[in-house]
């Protein structure tokens, strides 16, 4: 799969303030590796190498993840007065591309989506939040998006009715309607694959992804549907990252597929 995710990293995290004082939501750790890294790995064993880090919030702390990476796998000599480092036992098993994008504090999922598809050129690109955990089919996603044609795909999920629902005629979505109190129970997941078209819908920074744009996909019949009846959560509370950790330390967590 050479396809790029883009990996939508800078919000604030403000329900987990215990946790996002110091780093931005998806460095939070599930099993002593940050939320994104599983997120990446389970990608990646799909296929996916490349991958656009949309930065925000406390960005810093994820280019000094990455920056030190290496550092990070195994035992290190430093010589300080010549400041050379040595790594021992280096090989980094991830043979990834990372791009680290600064989108802006302040800059919404949409403005983020729309210069990460900048950065990309006219390339077709996968799009997920740096929260949520699943064991979505990404071959089977990819698929069920060339075989519809459509703009944009996204994945419909069955969690908790506080998320954007969507209604759905077929693989079609009809409507699509932020937060709402009742619905056909189907809900946005995340786990996108999206045209370069994408950047028509979209004005600008203070773009919500999941309003305006989304909205006039729908509209436009250029939004369909994955249904995934499986393993979702995301980390929106203490209560989800907890749900996380346990299923991580019980040794099967269901995304853990390399």
């Amino acid at each position: 799969m050479d396809l790029p995710l883009v990996l939508l990293a800078g919000g604030l995290g403000t329900r987990l303030r215990e946790e996002t004082e110091v780093k931005p939501k998806p460095m939070i750790e599930i099993g002593g590796r940050p939320i994104m890294w599983h997120i990446m790995k389970y990608y990646a064993a799909f296929g996916a190498q490349e991958f656009v880090i949309c930065l925000g919030y406390k960005g810093d702390v994820i280019k000094d993840y990455f920056l030190n990476y290496g550092l990070r796998r195994g035992s290190v000599t430093i010589d300080l007065r010549s400041r050379q480092v040595e790594l021992h036992n280096d090989e980094v098993p991830e043979a990834w591309r990372v791009h680290l994008l600064e989108t802006g504090n302040d800059t919404m999922t949409g403005g983020r989506t729309k210069r990460a598809a900048s950065f990309l050129g006219r390339r077709r690109f996968m799009l997920t939040y740096g929260d949520g955990l699943s064991n979505v089919d990404i071959s089977g996603l990819l698929d069920f998006h060339m075989q519809h044609g459509r703009i944009a795909t996204i994945t419909g999920v069955r969690p908790p009715a506080r998320f954007g629902g969507l209604t759905l005629s077929d693989d079609l979505v009809q409507r699509f309607d932020e937060k709402p109190q009742v619905g056909e129970g189907w809900i946005n997941g995340g786990f996108m694959i999206l045209e370069p078209e994408i950047t028509d819908y979209i004005e600008g920074d203070s773009s919500i992804l999941e309003r305006a744009p989304m909205e006039r996909l729908a509209a436009d019949g250029q939004l369909v549907a994955y249904r995934h009846d499986a393993f979702w959560q995301c980390v929106d509370t203490v209560r989800d990252l907890n749900v996380l950790r346990e299923i991580w330390e019980g040794g099967n967590a269901p995304w853990k597929i390399w």
